[in-house]
């Protein structure tokens, strides 16, 4: 018989009451739940901006938020502030036809232009608001079609052409 009670205790575990299996039970779940949420915790957080620093001011805010981009609407018409020929081709033009940069006749070089200006006005204008080789359209930029008229007249004025200053739009010529 005693050999019995040993063979019995053998085959046995660690829990012997009802009690023990509830609280056993309860940890199986419980712990693992807890090392998730803490695990989750440890990865999930970062620097943080606390109490007392500028992420959180107004100004840095709106910074965060402010659109990337903006949209400006021209009106076509308006042509309150014209730019001269020489300071469209100073903010312009200059890029490439002040060192010959891409092939571009320099400014005030008259063999380069002469072969241009022998086109005539309406070529070099088509050539500058559509663009050919390596220089790219102009129409449509920053600057209205007769502001760029304005700035391929004064260059090719300045390689040796006579063409006339374009006279202002209808609507700049009636403005006060």
């Amino acid at each position: 018989m005693s050999d019995q009670s040993v063979h019995e205790d053998a085959h046995t575990g660690p829990i012997k009451t009802p009690k023990q299996l509830a609280w056993a039970v309860f940890f199986a779940f419980v712990v693992p739940v807890m090392v998730i949420i803490l695990l989750a915790n440890y990865v999930g957080t970062e620097s943080k901006p606390a109490a007392g620093t500028g992420a959180l001011d107004p100004q840095a805010v709106a910074e965060r938020i402010a659109p990337i981009g903006q949209v400006t609407v021209k009106d076509a018409n308006d042509t309150g502030a014209l730019k001269t020929g020489e300071q469209v081709f100073q903010a312009q033009c200059s890029a490439c036809h002040a060192t010959g940069a891409a092939g571009a006749p320099k400014f005030g070089d008259a063999a380069a232009w002469g072969p241009r200006v022998k086109t005539g006005l309406e070529a070099l204008l088509h050539s500058a608001l559509k663009g050919k080789g390596n220089m790219g359209p102009q129409g449509g930029g920053d600057f209205s079609d007769f502001e760029i008229e304005r700035a391929v007249v004064y260059m090719a004025n300045n390689g040796g052409a006579k063409f006339d200053e374009p006279k202002a739009p209808a609507a700049a010529a009636s403005a006060p």
